[in-house]
């Protein structure tokens, strides 16, 4: 061997121990979690839950970055702008689905890569009881004349749910009310001022307890172990299925094997009982923690979901 091919040789040895060497050092410092939501906000909540055992499993501290604005676009702007070295992790929702289909937010969806979810919560179609027999007749009547159905966004999951139901489902197409939230929008049912409402099970569990308000149709692949006499849209013959969903992600080109340490911490930390306990005082289970193999293609159908509703509703061209 001459003495350039052993320099060769060399160089190739020490990149592929440096290679190494990184996997088994990171993370070396703080990591940051960005939100888009508040203090206290779901996500937000979520996101700490967390990162109670992720920081254990990591070996390191972690901190949460809100950026608030634009339902998400602010985050993505911010997140666009941090190094893609897994020191910074994005936490993403159906809010930041939306924007990407709108074109919003600077990022697109070939520039992040899923790393794990951490909820998948069902929108639920509610009514106040005894306005339907039932789900068919729920169907039945809206295929006569259109209702009213209570959302918490414009432009986003909660009408795009409804939308996407009635348009689906050969029904005439719903006239839609915003609320300021679930709560106040689970009273306002009850009240009778909207026909249904689009709900996640916790935002509206005072009222599902007290016998005012009934879950009528899961949007889900499989029906919700809380609710179980409760139908899906597809066993309807409604080919329909949203979630609030909340989970993680990297930059695309993050190195993999930071991005595997990463996704394994995660994963093992959310199907640790502290979690797992957070979920279940949620209404949910331990099938919303996932890794990138479900994650990725959910976040893939729900962004392309999303931009053909929001033509469909006229808040993209």
């Amino acid at each position: 061997m001459t003495h350039f091919s052993i320099k060769v040789a060399a160089a190739i040895a020490a990149l592929a121990t440096g290679g190494a060497a990184l996997a088994e050092e990171f993370p070396a410092k703080t990591i940051e979690v960005v939100t888009h939501a508040g203090n206290g906000g779901g996500t937000d909540v979520t996101t700490r839950m967390m990162m109670l055992r992720a920081r254990r499993e990591l070996g390191q501290d972690m901190v949460v970055v809100n950026k608030k604005g634009g339902g998400g676009a602010a985050a993505l702007e911010y997140y666009k702008t941090v190094p893609a070295d897994g020191y910074t992790i994005l936490t993403f929702t159906v809010g930041h689905a939306a924007v990407m289909a709108k074109g919003q937010g600077g990022l697109t969806l070939d520039e992040i890569r899923p790393i794990a979810r951490g909820t998948d919560d069902p929108q639920i179609l509610m009514t106040k009881c005894g306005t339907y027999d039932s789900a068919e007749d729920f169907v039945a009547q809206q295929k006569e004349a259109p209702i009213t159905y209570g959302v918490t966004h414009l432009g986003n999951i909660d009408d795009v749910s409804a939308f996407m139901f009635a348009k689906r489902g050969g029904m005439q197409t719903p006239k839609m009310l915003p609320f300021d939230g679930g709560a106040e929008l689970a009273v306002q049912l009850v009240a009778g001022a909207v026909d249904a409402g689009v709900l996640n099970l916790a935002e509206a569990s005072a009222q599902i307890e007290a016998g005012e308000i009934c879950p009528t149709v899961v949007l889900a692949d499989e029906r919700m172990a809380k609710i179980a006499d409760v139908p899906t849209a597809k066993e309807l013959g409604i080919p329909v299925s949203f979630s609030t969903v909340r989970g993680f992600a990297v930059h695309a080109d993050t190195p993999p094997e930071v991005a595997e340490k990463i996704e394994a911490a995660l994963v093992k930390s959310m199907n640790h009982t502290v979690y797992q306990a957070f979920l279940e005082s949620a209404g949910l289970d331990s099938t919303s923690v996932a890794g990138s193999d479900v994650w990725g293609p959910q976040i893939e159908t729900t962004v392309t979901e999303m931009n053909a509703a929001l033509k469909e509703l006229g808040f993209i061209e």
